[in-house]
């Protein structure tokens, strides 16, 4: 079965910077606890990731199918019994958990595809294979339709030339976030990019063509406020999104 965007309207990009050395404390008790039991109550764990190039930092995407059934399952979630199980523990590898953008699929069809059943099963400490580019552009003004047809005429077609085997493309959600309890950087417009490569030396490929530079980076210019915000994710070995 192939995960729908109608199942993932709604995408939080969750961002943790953790203590030195606590990310694979983090990771083990995530990957054990924490994946069934959100999904259990309606949401969609998409994807979770090691930063390649912060060791302190801990990556990962939520999906939902809209605004009330985030609600319902947040508030299913973290007034449950295995998050108040685990919550100290958890808490205790973290430094920030705030970093966090929610967003939906820049147009129909735009949210990135993960195959199901494609997550190990729990205990499994196997790496899967892949590389996400996860880039945060942040926007002068909300996306326009220009810009998405930018997306989808230029910087997709760029991505794919240069070996990424699926993209995903995401807007800020404009509707304010309704579960205080978990903060989100609201009023701060950006645009996600997801590409998927292979592995660590498809995407160092096309990092060293050049083309992203040439090709994409002076058109988007125009857009952005200054510099992107780029991470090389590698997968857990539970993440359902992986090559």
């Amino acid at each position: 079965m192939t995960f729908t965007h109608s199942e993932s309207s709604l995408v939080e990009l969750r961002r943790y910077t953790l203590h030195p050395g606590r990310r694979d404390t983090l990771i083990d008790l995530f990957d054990r606890e924490f994946v069934e039991t959100q999904e259990a109550v309606g949401m969609r764990v998409i994807g979770q990731f090691r930063d390649l190039d912060d060791d302190q930092r801990f990556v990962w995407l939520r999906g939902f199918a809209d605004m009330a059934r985030r609600r319902a399952g947040l508030e299913a979630f973290y007034g449950g019994p295995v998050w108040h199980a685990h919550r100290d523990a958890a808490n205790a590898t973290m430094v920030d958990s705030d970093d966090v953008f929610l967003l939906r699929p820049a147009w129909p069809g735009a949210g990135i595809e993960v195959a199901e059943p494609s997550r190990a099963a729990p205990g499994a400490t196997t790496t899967p294979p892949g590389l996400l580019d996860a880039s945060v552009f942040h926007l002068r003004a909300p996306a326009s339709d220009d810009l998405l047809a930018l997306c989808r005429g230029v910087l997709s077609p760029v991505l794919r030339q240069g070996g990424a085997r699926r993209i995903g493309w995401y807007i800020s959600e404009p509707r304010p976030n309704d579960f205080v309890r978990l903060p989100v950087r609201e009023g701060e417009p950006v645009l996600v990019g997801l590409a998927l490569f292979d592995d660590l030396a498809a995407f160092e490929t096309f990092a060293r063509s050049g083309t992203w530079a040439r090709d994409a980076q002076p058109a988007l210019a125009p857009w952005l406020t200054g510099p992107a915000e780029t991470h090389r994710l590698l997968p857990t070995a539970r993440s359902a999104l992986h090559a």
